[in-house]
């Protein structure tokens, strides 16, 4: 099985040899996908809960005397977000249209994307979780700055210059982290690094883990370092947009799950207050400006600013029930806002707009791509139903448990639920509903394989909306008790 867990990044990266050497892109880097997907699935349902920690492991020495070795596994948090990775994948490459120019770029820049951000869920070291996620962000750049719309050169330099700062601030934090270890015991191996923590063998500075908040928090867009985000996501082409906002982006969340939670715990309760400071700006101060975008892929790009704040809250409730909501929460979103993303590339490959104000009535002309844009939006609302929902309860549930400290972004919270209704659902009726356009009237319907790219992420979304126990046992053998 560790073999396996090897394959999942070592296919993107195979496939994108095989592009270069002449093989057709599409077709290569979609077997590649699927193949990916059945080893995830496979590595999901392998995994032994009862005995949990860390299984399918890898280890290759690389400085042995620094403590620096690249070493693989995975536990139930790994094998979600690795599902999650797998299940984008397939769906953007899918949905993928037909590229007039740098046919082969453009699919090897989204394998990169791919094998990137699984090698960052499956590193166990913390420099190669890093350099996994740099890989993954440099294709991510020329996607949008090659292949975007709009103003692509501005949204890929800003985009460029903020992650650039965020991951060079991180690195620093990361580096702090390092020297902080007592010489001689010096390491980058998670497992270590809790370990030491919970026997007290080291106790590094708050100011650490402030450094590492902002870098994470740059590169999930925590409020007020988010302004990169939602123009990089208009601008970039659907499937860059799926992987970015559904996947990558976990990554920020992910390195705080792992680093900060098991190892700065007093860092995170003294300074709990300036996260939920910050909570409170995603949650209520996006959500208004999301209310007042004109532009689907505009809204749905700033929806998924807005939505980050959730799973911090989830995060600095600092108890079980908050930190699985923020897991499941974490799941939930990227396949939801992956299908939003499909859906948009979708609407404008046929209209050539998402301007409010040129649509509408979009669902006389093609039913099936309204119903669902319905379901993607009821998702992304919290609909009960949906996995989004069940990670909220959890969220607020966590949060409430806290303490007073927490009525007021639990409120915000709470209304900030009132505020995605109301841009989500305003976005469905001023593009699906009311008159139709006469040059609407012959809009083809949305095509079988783009449906289907949909449909694969929706169902798991329903399932386990139904089921959380599904996601929730798998990543409860991971999280600090």
């Amino acid at each position: 099985m560790s073999l396996l867990l090897i394959l999942t990044i070592l296919l993107p990266l195979a496939a994108s040899l095989l592009i270069m050497v002449g093989a057709d892109p599409r077709r290569t880097a979609l077997g590649a996908a699927v193949a990916n997907l059945a080893a995830a699935l496979v590595l999901f349902f392998a995994y032994d809960r009862i005995d949990g920690g860390w299984q399918f492991l890898s280890e290759w020495k690389i400085l042995p005397k620094l403590g620096i070795n690249m070493t693989l596994g995975a536990d139930g948090l790994t094998l979600t977000m690795l599902l999650l990775a797998t299940l984008v994948t397939v769906s953007a490459l899918w949905v993928a249209p037909k590229v007039g120019k740098h046919e082969g770029l453009y699919y090897i820049s989204l394998l990169f994307i791919s094998a990137g951000v699984i090698g960052a869920f499956a590193s166990l070291d913390v420099l190669f979780l890093y350099s996994f996620h740099e890989l993954a962000l440099i294709p991510t750049f020329l996607m949008i700055g090659i292949w975007g719309s709009g103003d692509r050169q501005a949204a890929a330099w800003k985009a460029t210059i903020y992650l650039g700062l965020g991951s060079f601030v991180l690195l620093i934090g990361l580096i702090a982290l390092y020297l902080s270890i007592p010489a001689g015991h010096r390491t980058l191996d998670l497992r270590e690094l809790d370990q030491m923590a919970a026997t007290g063998a080291f106790h590094p500075s708050a100011w650490i883990y402030l450094i590492l908040l902002v870098g994470f928090g740059s590169l999930v867009s925590l409020f007020p370092f988010h302004s990169w985000a939602p123009p990089a996501y208009a601008c970039a082409p659907a499937p860059a947009a799926m992987l970015h906002a559904g996947v990558l982006k976990k990554f920020g969340l992910y390195g705080l799950i792992r680093i900060a939670l098991p190892i700065f715990p007093e860092a995170m309760h003294e300074l709990n207050g300036l996260l939920l400071l910050l909570v409170v700006g995603n949650i209520l101060y996006i959500g208004y400006v999301t209310v007042s975008q004109k532009r689907l892929d505009w809204t749905v790009g700033y929806s998924s600013v807005m939505h980050m704040g959730y799973i911090f809250l989830g995060l600095a409730a600092l108890n079980l029930i908050g930190i699985n909501g923020a897991a499941l929460l974490m799941f939930a979103h990227g396949l939801s806002v992956a299908a939003a993303f499909a859906l948009c590339g979708e609407i404008r490959s046929r209209t050539g707009t998402l301007d409010y104000a040129e649509l509408g009535g979009l669902a006389k002309a093609t039913p099936v791509l309204g119903l669902l844009f319905g379901f993607a939006a009821m998702a992304s609302v919290g609909l009960p139903g949906f996995a989004n929902f069940a990670g909220e309860i959890l969220v607020f549930f966590g949060a409430t448990a806290y303490g007073p400290a927490m009525i007021i972004p639990v409120i915000v919270g709470v209304w900030g639920v009132v505020i995605s209704a109301i841009y989500m659902l305003r976005a469905y009726r001023n593009i699906f509903w009311g008159p139709i356009a006469q040059r609407w009237e012959g809009l083809a319907d949305i095509g079988t394989g783009a449906k289907w790219s949909v449909i694969l992420l929706l169902v798991p979304l329903m399932i386990a909306g139904f089921y959380p126990q599904l996601i929730l046992k798998m990543v409860g053998t991971a999280l600090p008790r």
